[in-house]
């Protein structure tokens, strides 16, 4: 099944279409609720409420869109709603950012560098990282995801990845 037949099934109340999309993007769902939240029960909660939401709405979905930035979408604002209400700080100490690199001590340390660097971001910048990069949607789509202009996610992701490089080159010493 392809995504807009299943898009168009699920508009006319197919569970088992709608199972198809869930389970194609489960996992990028997810990955972007552990990074924001830091938590994996937490993670899993705000994607089944993202994933019902989308239930709930997908009958004004626009066929011909990506159904990917709409779904993260309503998962950040999911996630954002919950950090309000809960006035929690997002924390990437316990998050794995590392994508199976060798297991040596140079590699950990380089984790934490960058981990370390992640939490110094402001929230915005922090944003458009993980989305950009950790859950790898693209510029528009990091755009649509986030309703800001497509600019401004520019302007964020430049800002954002000066930050990291001077953050990362601070901690680094010069070995030439």
């Amino acid at each position: 099944m392809i995504e807009e037949e299943a898009i168009r099934r699920c508009q006319s109340g197919d569970r088992e279409a709608f199972r198809y999309l869930v389970e194609h993007y489960k996992d990028v769902l997810y990955g972007t609720a552990y990074l924001m939240t830091g938590d994996r029960a937490v993670a899993e909660d705000h994607v089944q409420e993202a994933f019902f939401s989308a239930w709930k709405g997908i009958g004004g979905f626009k066929a011909g869109r990506p159904l990917k930035p709409w779904l993260v979408r309503i998962l950040v604002n999911k996630v954002l709603s919950y950090k309000r209400s809960a006035s929690q700080s997002l924390s990437l100490d316990d998050h794995e950012v590392g994508t199976g690199v060798e297991d040596t001590t140079d590699e950990f340390e380089r984790q934490d560098q960058v981990r370390q660097a992640l939490d110094q971001l402001s929230d915005e910048h922090r944003q458009v990282i993980l989305l950009r990069y950790f859950t790898g949607l693209s510029l528009a789509e990091t755009s649509a995801a986030l309703r800001r202009p497509e600019g401004t996610i520019k302007s964020q992701l430049h800002r954002a990845i000066e930050h990291l490089r001077c953050s990362l080159n601070d901690g680094k010493d010069e070995r030439g």
